[in-house]
């Protein structure tokens, strides 16, 4: 009954190699005067990434961290602005080396394929060219005006490629957002264990290591 394949971003298909962590951006703030420290930076960026960003849809870094010195509350000139721009632009998302034949492979199997994740679109569609042309549907926060541990967000996803729950799994690394709420819904699910660190009992239909390995799971459902 499968028709389609909904794949997290983070984790899944792609990451990030050498994140920009918040003591790095606090020290380079500080040095230029600005009185911002690392939990409160994480607290602002992710408000703008999880509230922010859904209702509002930022087109680029420029606009995204204008808004998260208006949650620091903290003014911030032009010229840091476009050197903390390039500082993050320095920092970009990376698919992993087994994205491409994994969506590959969920065409070949004439299954839909869809990208599913709360983070802004503006960051990780430059990095994710070499398999675009291959995916159906790509759902972020401002397109669901959700984040991903809402249920809209898949159903809206559900709702755009014309499918029932039971016709779509999700392949992904996070427990509550890749499997619980899916499986809630009534979607098959996978995790994705990359580094075999998740323990206990997910809930999932099925475990892997790889993405290969989630289509090789998802091929047995079909036959």
């Amino acid at each position: 009954m499968l028709k389609a394949v909904f794949f997290d971003l983070h984790g899944t298909l792609a990451y990030v190699p050498k994140p920009l962590g918040e003591e790095e951006i606090s020290r380079f703030l500080l040095d230029r005067g600005l009185s911002v420290y690392p939990q409160s930076w994480r607290a602002a960026h992710n408000y703008v990434s999880m509230i922010d960003y859904p209702k509002n849809g930022y087109r680029n870094w420029q606009q995204f961290l204008r808004q998260v010195f208006y949650r620091l509350d903290t003014r911030v000139d032009n010229a840091t602005l476009k050197e903390l721009v390039r500082l993050f632009e320095g920092h970009p998302i990376k698919l992993y080396r087994d994205a491409r034949p994994a969506i590959v492979e969920t065409k070949r199997l004439n299954l839909g394929a869809a990208i599913i994740t709360t983070i802004a679109k503006f960051k990780f569609e430059q990095p994710i060219q070499p398999i675009t042309r291959k995916i159906d549907l790509l759902v972020d926060g401002y397109v669901a005006r959700c984040e991903k541990s809402n249920p809209q967000m898949l159903h809206v996803a559900l709702h755009k490629l014309g499918l029932r729950p039971q016709e779509a799994v999700m392949i992904g690394d996070e427990p509550l957002v890749d499997i619980r709420i899916p499986k809630s819904l009534g979607m098959k699910a996978i995790l994705l264990d990359r580094r075999r660190a998740k323990t206990g009992s997910s809930g999932a239909d099925g475990r892997s290591r790889t993405l290969i390995e989630s289509m090789h799971i998802v091929k047995r459902w079909l036959n």
